[in-house]
């Protein structure tokens, strides 16, 4: 790649965690540079293989309000909601990225992914209920690095006991670390807005645990 995936100091806003009790969840406004953060926006619609999944709710079948593409290591096979995935490969644009968020990880979060799941939100119209990324795969504490490429969304924690939110918008060439006991105690998500807006992808790296044969 001829360019810095990262912004230059001068640029860069620094990081901050968000104000949630029982959840360690750090935001980098911008991590990547936005001629990177461009580029890669373009890329991946191109050349991810897009599709529209359908999961049961209430015993009908519903089409999910966005389109997804699921890619990792051989044997990160993914199931939530009743939906199994198995991987696409990596492409070399899903690598530079998830270099990135290993890199931003450090060493508060010493973590290595090996999945990614990528959500294309075309509109206002597509959104993410509210969830917690809390199946077996993902272990004790996961930690997650979300990374946003093309139109800022607000994304809302909220409290599973509690009911308190917390929203923080999502900007072009943001990654945000959810790690600790975050996904035992919130759950997130984006909601639909009527705004005419335009496209954003989402990455949402993660490290699954591989089953023994």
């Amino acid at each position: 790649m001829q360019f810095s995936l990262f912004e230059s100091p001068n640029d860069n806003r620094a990081p901050y965690k968000l104000p949630l009790s029982e959840g360690d969840v750090t935001y980098f406004p911008n991590a990547l540079s936005k001629k990177a953060s461009d580029t890669f926006f373009e890329q991946l619609q191109a050349e991810l293989p897009w599709r529209q999944d359908t999961i049961r709710l209430f015993g009908k079948p519903v089409k999910i309000p966005r389109l997804q593409s699921w890619h990792g290591d051989e044997e990160c096979t993914y199931t939530y909601s009743n939906l199994t995935m198995s991987p696409n490969p990596w492409t070399e644009s899903l690598l530079d990225i998830k270099k990135c968020c290993e890199v931003l990880c450090g060493t508060e979060h010493k973590t290595k992914f090996n999945s990614v799941l990528a959500n294309w939100y075309r509109n206002g119209q597509d959104s993410m209920s509210f969830h917690s990324d809390d199946e077996p795969e993902l272990g004790i504490n996961p930690v997650i690095a979300s990374v946003t490429l093309g139109e800022a969304r607000p994304f809302v924690f909220k409290h599973k006991e509690t009911k308190e939110k917390h929203t923080q918008v999502l900007e072009h060439g943001s990654v945000l670390i959810m790690a600790g006991s975050t996904q035992s105690h919130y759950v997130h998500g984006i909601a639909k807005t009527a705004k005419p807006i335009g496209g954003r992808i989402n990455l949402t790296f993660r490290h699954l645990i591989q089953r023994a044969r």
